[in-house]
């Protein structure tokens, strides 16, 4: 009995010769499919890059699209009139002062009145210069303070002109800040 499992044990294993055929068919097969694996991968590479080059080209396009899309239903902007702007403003107030007393009403009427409006820009443009009046007020503080207290210290008496003309100094000083600062920076 033991023979027999030996001469069938024997039958199964490979001669060395046929093993050796064996072992070189399956380097071959492992060689081929690792060619093969890194031509896929290639493949699979080139694949990629030009599907995302579509992909990109399209969504160029889409984008595009949608600009013109947007610009053709966006409406187009047009000069308005002066008339036009009037008439909205006319229209603004008259909303707004509905929701006023009537004092605040008659005050409001009488500060949006033209001429008053065109004082106030002129004004406002050239000598009530928000720095000017700054270092106008900051510069009269400390210059009455000083000269009260150089006054009260020595025994003369103040006229009353020293707060108004530190005032005009300081002013002027403001107005050559924004004058040189707007020169220098090309800023209003």
């Amino acid at each position: 009995m033991s023979e027999k499992l030996n001469d069938s044990n024997n039958e199964r294993l490979p001669t060395p010769e046929v093993a050796d055929e064996q072992y070189e068919k399956a380097g071959e097969d492992i060689e081929k499919r690792a060619e093969r694996s890194i031509e896929n991968a290639e493949t699979r590479t080139e694949k990629a890059k030009v599907e995302a080059l579509e992909q990109a080209i399209s969504v160029e396009r889409g984008g595009a699209e949608k600009k013109k899309a947007r610009n053709a239903a966006a409406p187009k902007r047009r000069n308005i009139s002066k008339k036009e702007r009037d008439a909205s403003f006319q229209h603004r107030m008259t909303h707004v002062r509905s929701n006023l007393s009537a004092p605040e009403r008659a005050f409001s009427k009488f500060i949006h009145a033209k001429p008053i409006e065109k004082t106030s820009e002129v004004l406002g443009s050239t000598i009530a210069r928000p720095n000017a009046i700054l270092a106008g007020s900051v510069v009269a503080f400390f210059a009455v303070l000083g000269v009260y207290l150089i006054a009260k210290n020595l025994g003369y008496a103040l006229s009353g002109f020293e707060t108004i003309g530190a005032f005009i100094v300081g002013w002027v000083l403001g107005v050559l800040y924004d004058f040189f600062r707007v020169m220098i920076t090309g800023k209003k």
